[in-house]
This record gives structure tokens, sequence and C-alpha cells, in this order.
């Protein structure tokens, strides 16, 4: 199904994940990653980052009737109506000169995103719910490709190159990429509490074993758990007592027969955020 004018500029989601992806491919090549303060900066606690889970909370859909995909697309599009559009067309725009400051513009959005259909089509539903030159054949053709997204089972993706390149380095060359991994955290990212350094490393070492991933992020949870338990006890000021409480109802571990999400990442950060501020 065509989609119509799509700005891979104006793609929150896309932004996000090609950051994810510079991350990951300037770790494995020893060098400097610039993405990683800019991905915190721009979607830890900003406007941007709600609009991106948006994005986020689309790709875990699958498999629905057509009665619950119609459903996930209007609550997506009520939800995004709420978001301030001034601050985040405003967080994009410096988002982007951040990334033409550190990086070759073109080589950054060549790299493919596997969701790049269906955050195409999120994308203009979103960015054109106030646009009445936008006919409805346009309107038509995104929302049929959210409900084929949201509808049909899934079939196999081919893997990124540079996930499928990494995975047939012999043992030990990746035993010593990993150590290279590291090496480049510890060395270059001290900007980051040492807990949000310890998560980035792992999502990096991590990217082939999914259950290690899953498990390690099940740990930090607990842990956050414990420490927000803890401040609930000692806390005088009763606001904030309360705050805290809400926030426990969203901090929950992941079941095995899920996988860790990039919301799930950021949102752990976050809490790392939260519980240093505190």
């Amino acid at each position: 199904m065509a989609i119509n004018k799509h700005s891979k500029y104006k793609n929150t989601g896309l932004l996000f994940e090609l950051l994810v992806r510079q991350i990951t491919a300037d770790t494995m090549n020893n060098t400097s990653s610039p993405a990683i303060s800019t991905l915190k900066k721009y979607f830890v606690n900003t406007e941007l980052g709600k609009e991106y889970k948006l994005y986020e909370q689309l790709g875990a859909f699958k498999n629905l009737s057509e009665v619950k995909s119609e459903m996930v697309i209007s609550s997506l599009l009520e939800a995004s109506a709420k978001l301030d559009r001034v601050e985040i067309k405003t967080q994009r725009y410096n988002l982007i000169k951040e990334i033409k400051k550190n990086y070759d513009v073109e080589r950054f959005f060549k790299a493919k995103v596997t969701n790049y259909k269906i955050y195409a089509a999120l994308n203009n539903l979103i960015e054109n719910q106030n646009n009445r030159s936008i006919t409805p054949a346009d309107t038509i053709n995104n929302k049929i490709t959210l409900l084929e997204h949201l509808i049909k089972v899934p079939t196999a993706v081919k893997g990124d190159t540079l996930m499928e390149e990494y995975m047939k380095y012999p043992k030990d060359v990746k035993i010593l990429t990993h150590r290279l991994m590291l090496e480049k955290f510890n060395e270059k990212y001290d900007h980051f509490l040492p807990e949000q350094k310890i998560i980035l490393k792992e999502i990096v070492t991590s990217i082939d074993n999914t259950s290690k991933l899953r498990d390690f992020y099940n740990i930090k949870i607990t842990e956050v758990q414990s420490i927000i338990a803890n401040k609930i006890k000692s806390v005088e000021d009763e606001v904030i007592k309360i705050k805290l409480q809400e926030v426990t109802k969203y901090v929950t571990t992941i079941e095995k027969s899920r996988r860790v999400t990039n919301e799930n990442i950021v949102n752990l950060l976050q809490y790392y955020e939260l519980i240093h501020n505190l």
C-alpha cells in the first residue's frame, strides 16, 4: 500500500530507532558515540520521548481482531493530539541540528529500520490530523497500512546487516568486540549515571541474547522496586510519597515469553534518573 508524503526528519519513531542503530554501530567500530547523549537529551523525560512511546506501543500490538486494531489506532491518535505539538516540533528541529553536527546526515538516514513502513504510516496520520489539504484517500491508505500490521500474522524479517555481520564473527572475535565496547563506555560516557552506564553496556553486549537481556532487565527492575519502596518509607513529604506510589504501578518485570523493547529500556533509564533526583 502506497504511503503519502513522508519526511524522515519529522518521524519521531524513526529518529529514535536510527539513533539506537548509530550507537550500536559506533560502539562496534570502537569510536565515540555522540548519539548516546543525544538520545538521552531528547528522549528521556521530554515531549519527544512521550511521542516515541506511541510508536513503541504500535509495534507491540500484533495479531489483533479488526475491531481491536481500529481501537489501537484511534487511541494512539487521541494520545498524540494531547501532546504539545509546538514543543515536539522545536525538540525535533534541535535534534536534527545535533545529528547534522555529529554525523553525515545522508549516511545516518540511510540505515534500514524494520518498522519503517508502519512508522511512516503512523507519522503521516499524526502529522496530518489537522491538515485539511490531506485527502480521505491518503488517510485511508495509511490506516490500511497500520491495520495490515496489527491484524496479520507477522512474517519473519531479515535482521539488519550490522547484526548479521556480528553473528558471523568467531567466538574469540566476539569476546574481543565485547571488551572494546565495555572499554568505550567506561572511558567516554562519564556523564551518565553509573546505573545508566551499566544498562547501556548490557544492551550492547546482549544484542545476540534476548533471554540474557530480559533477565538483566528484570533484575534491575527488582532493584528499582526495592529502592523506591525504601524511599516511600523514609520520605516525609506526602506529595512525593503519593507520586512514588504511583510510579511503582508501572515498575514491573517482563514475562519470559516477551522481549525487552526500546520503551522498556527508556523507562528503566528514567527510573534511575528519578531515583538519582530524589
